[in-house]
């Protein structure tokens, strides 16, 4: 690579043509086994491209030969201002799941094969419509076509230089080799068979690879002048400041955009820019038509997105280095990609960047001339064809092979215009130039298109008024001042309007001044069409044909699968409909469809089908991704006797539709409500199983209780009477033991029956003012003795006065007695403490017992206050019956408030309770 001090350029070293031609052709076959290969896999049912990054990729058909070569030459005559045409794809993207998904949705289930397919179909199938929308793409693509050969035929004069002049006219002449393999290449990877709802696996490939390889090889002569002919792209600006008007070219308001109008140039190229990525033919059949799966439209946007950005990245450094090195006039910018490396010694590069451009131009071509060739066949030609006697809907004979020849034939003219175009009018107008009028031509597709996907109210006479409008309007303010500064015709019109009236200048039209040729056509084509759009919808109701395909189209969503209505009544013969699309599909494929619908409908036999309006419409959708909606309406009328719907005809369908989808609903919502009342039941049987389990463990716990001093006393007694001669001081002792086992077996029973009284709810509740300093007070007495034994000591904090409870004080009693006798149990034998505490709250009384003993586990916390549980060890743990919390808890809770355990620090358990204040005021203790 060369330094930033650069060596004078090397011209007149030219590339040899033969060695271009054969790289070209070598790189084309590189493209016929990338599509071979994808072809053969989908034939085996694996398909290549069911890939989001594979359909992100097609995406980038949209950077054409315009992109690679046309953005360096309009940053350096126009600065920033080539960002708009990439802003604008970029910003469609963020609404692609919206927009997009529902095209995507609505051609899939109505198999829709192009744009005018779309538009026609959402207007009651108007052959009419559709025929218009194929002629203004074929009118205004033209030119666009033109661009990709006028790129690389420009290439090629740069790579060869001087030395093309030793080859053929013909042969040197790089666009018309290009335009002829073209035509090999579309021809056959894009007519292979005749359904055009069915993908182009070979042709979506190629376009993928041709993606990377322009993106790659743009990187590649971007990164040579960046960090090769300078020093990054600071290098580059600060030697462009010696170059005069260049702070000029890098302000948003420089360039072309100078004056007030230049904001509105920037919104008009964005929004052509953003409804091109949509409504180009070649977008359409990408992002529409070979869509594999609704959800790759999350992944295509934003790689499409960033491959935008990658893309770009270099295009300012590229167009400023190229005048700093050419110097201004040195050059034509928009052969910058391929003379800086030509001229600074990487002829490699040059030629890879060629072979990058050539993709860019191949991949717009292949995919544009098969859109364009499916609409001209289907909405052209096939409605002429119908038109004659001798091709009558009723003859017989397969037309599979003639239709398919019509699209061959298409794909090879439709070249050779854009070829014609080219050597005719080509030179009068830069790459960015000839595009822009082509993206103004299909911007006239947006209100048909858009407004039938959202406005039940769009009829065919307003799409048909607002296309007819805003065409006329574009090719008297666009196309026919292109065709006067080719010098076709004369441009005197151009400056005082036809026959003198200034007012009907085309650029000025009714004395709009100021504004840029681009954005003066745009405002006003745009203004007639959207006006007469609205204006004709409103005028008159849609007819019922308009209204039953307007509403399949606003609610696609909902109104596809099995409940989706039919617009069809009348009467057919299953012979006459086999016979149809054995025509138009072959017969093979046509007994398929039909043995298939017999399945689905459970009919063993296929003679034994209904042709009924489900039967038409299946046929009538699946020829139609053959010779298209329009044509595929007027080829079923013509064998069915059909009778006219009415707008009240279609409301009576759709009333059909509505009661049985909301039947459908209804029985789903019973489904679904047994579905929840069979949960609720397999619930509540786990409940009782669980209850039943509980009272089991109860039953059982309390015999186990029962049991145990029961069985002291027995054995003892027995003893005693067993032995009369036993000593007295021995008999005493077994005789306090039976007491004292007596009584426990006496607060057993209690506790049971007292814990049965609460959870039947049978206990006796007395309400007094209750002092609860008072009360823990008389507790702690009660206890005295039981801590003296113990060795333990009691700490009592308790304030002088808190507010009286409304509540029963013996229950209350029994709940501080009942923690203060486990905190005794639970204390160490040496230096044990029990502390309790008493705090008023807002609105509430807590009670604190906190003792220094082994503690509760924390796993512990909650089922120590079941029936029966206790805490500790199992070997050291005090005596009890595993009542007294439970109790206490059902006691609290009685009367508002909660008891739980909480962790204590420096180890013990600790106790406390919360009783919410019933009463006005307070008195002091004793």
């Amino acid at each position: 690579m060369v330094g930033p001090c650069c060596p004078p350029m090397r011209k007149g070293a030219g590339m040899s043509p033969f060695l271009v031609i054969g790289a070209c052709i070598g790189y084309l076959l590189v493209l016929f086994a990338i599509a071979a290969f994808a072809d053969r896999r989908a034939a085996e049912g694996r398909s290549v491209i069911s890939n989001g990054w594979i359909y992100a990729l097609s995406l980038a058909v949209y950077c054409s030969a315009w992109t690679y070569f046309g953005s360096v030459g309009r940053a350096a005559a126009s600065g920033i201002w080539f960002l708009p045409i990439y802003l604008g794809p970029m910003l469609a993207m963020i609404l692609a799941w919206v927009v997009v998904r529902k095209m995507v949705r609505i051609a899939k289930t109505y198999r829709i094969t192009s744009i005018a397919d779309f538009i026609a179909s959402r207007y009651g199938k108007s052959p009419l419509l559709a025929a218009l929308v194929t002629l203004i793409t074929v009118v205004g693509i033209v030119p666009y076509i033109a661009l990709q050969f006028k790129a690389v035929s420009a290439g090629f004069q740069i790579l060869t230089q001087d030395a093309a002049h030793a080859l053929p006219a013909w042969w040197g002449d790089g666009a018309l080799v290009v335009a002829v393999a073209l035509a090999a290449f579309t021809i056959i990877f894009g007519t292979r068979h005749l359904d055009s709802a069915e993908r182009y696996e070979g042709m979506v490939a190629a376009i993928a690879f041709e993606s990377v390889v322009k993106l790659v090889a743009f990187l590649a002569v971007g990164i040579f002048v960046t960090y090769g002919l300078f020093n990054g792209m600071g290098d580059i600006w600060q030697r462009a400041q010696a170059l005069p008007g260049m702070d000029e070219l890098l302000r948003l308001g420089g360039g072309e955009g100078h004056g007030a109008f230049g904001y509105a140039q920037w919104f008009t190229l964005t929004l052509l820019a953003a409804l091109s990525i949509l409504l180009l033919p070649r977008q359409f059949q990408v992002m529409v038509v070979e869509c594999v799966d609704e959800q790759h439209i999350r992944r295509a946007a934003w790689v499409f997105p960033a491959y935008l950005l990658l893309i770009n990245i270099f295009v300012l450094p590229l167009a400023i280095g190229g005048l700093v090195l050419f110097g201004p006039g040195g050059e034509d910018p928009e052969t910058f990609v391929l003379s800086l490396p030509l001229a600074y010694g990487a002829p490699v590069l040059a030629l890879f960047a060629y072979i990058g451009g050539l993709s860019a131009a191949t991949g717009m071509l292949i995919v544009e001339t098969i859109a364009v060739s499916t609409m001209v066949c289907n909405d052209l030609v096939m409605p002429t064809l119908l038109r004659m006697k001798s091709f009558s809907a009723q003859a017989g004979g397969d037309l599979s092979r003639l239709l398919l020849n019509i699209r061959r034939v298409a794909i090879l003219a439709i070249l050779l215009l854009g070829y014609l175009y080219f050597h005719v009018a080509g030179e009068a107008y830069a790459l960015v130039s000839i595009g822009l009028i082509s993206f103004a031509a299909v911007a006239q597709f947006a209100p048909a298109l858009f407004g039938g996907m959202y406005w039940r109210g769009a009829t065919r006479a307003g799409a048909l008024g607002g296309l007819c409008g805003g065409f006329l309007v574009w090719v008297y303010t666009l196309m026919l001042p292109s065709v006067a500064k080719s010098g076709w015709i004369s441009d005197a019109f151009l400056a005082h309007g036809p026959f003198g009236l200034t007012l009907l200048a085309p650029e000025q039209l009714f004395g709009l001044s100021g504004l840029d040729n681009l954005t003066h056509a745009l405002f006003w084509s745009l203004l007639v069409n959207i006006s007469l759009y609205v204006g004709l919808s409103l005028w008159r109701a849609p007819e019922a044909r308009d209204a039953s395909q307007g509403l399949l189209f606003v609610d696609v969503f909902e109104r596809t699968g099995d409940a989706a209505p039919v617009f069809w009544r009348g009467r057919a013969r299953l012979d006459d409909l086999m016979a149809l699309a054995a025509r138009l599909l072959g017969t093979e494929r046509a007994q398929r469809l039909f043995a298939q619908h017999a399945r689905e409908m459970g009919v063993g036999d296929v003679q034994a089908l209904e042709p009924d309006a489900r039967l038409v419409d299946l046929v009538e959708r699946q020829i139609a991704g053959a010779v298209g909606s329009a044509s595929a309406r007027v080829m079923v009328a013509a064998v069915v006797e059909e009778e006219p719907l009415g707008v009240s005809d279609v409301a009576e369908i759709l009333n059909e539709a509505s009661q049985l989808r909301i039947y459908a609903r209804a029985l789903e919502d019973k489904s679904r409500s047994l579905e929840i009342a069979s949960a609720d039941l397999r619930a509540a049987n786990a409940q009782l199983k669980t209850l039943d389990q509980m009272k089991d463990d109860f039953v059982s716990s309390v015999s186990h209780e029962l049991r145990t001093p029961l069985t002291s006393i027995r054995a003892l007694s027995e003893l005693m009477h067993d032995t009369p001669d036993m000593e007295e001081e021995q008999r005493e002792e077994f005789l306090r033991i039976i007491v004292h086992e007596s009584e426990r077996l006496g607060r057993l029973v209690n506790q049971v029956l007292d814990m049965a009284k609460l959870e039947s709810g049978l206990a006796e509740w007395h309400s007094a003012d209750v002092d609860m300093v008072r009360l823990i007070l008389d507790a702690a007495t009660s206890t005295g003795e039981l801590f003296r034994n113990r060795g333990a000591q009691l700490v009592l904090d308790l304030p002088e006065r808190v507010p009286l409870l409304r509540a029963d004080p013996d229950r209350l009693t029994q709940v501080v007695l009942n923690l203060l006798s486990n905190a005794a149990k639970f204390v160490p034998d040496e230096n044990g403490r029990v502390e309790v505490r008493l705090r008023a709250e807002e609105g509430a009384l807590v009670v604190q017992v906190r003792d220094n003993g082994p503690g509760v586990p924390v796993a512990d916390a909650e089922t120590i206050f079941e029936k029966f549980r206790q805490g500790g060890e199992d070997g050291s743990r005090p005596p009890g019956t595993g009542l007294g919390l439970p109790i206490s808890r059902q006691i609290v809770d009685h009367f508002g408030g909660s008891m739980w355990h909480e962790p204590a620090t420096g180890g013990g358990a600790c106790f406390a309770f919360r009783l919410p204040l019933q009463v006005a005021g307070c008195t002091p203790p004793g």
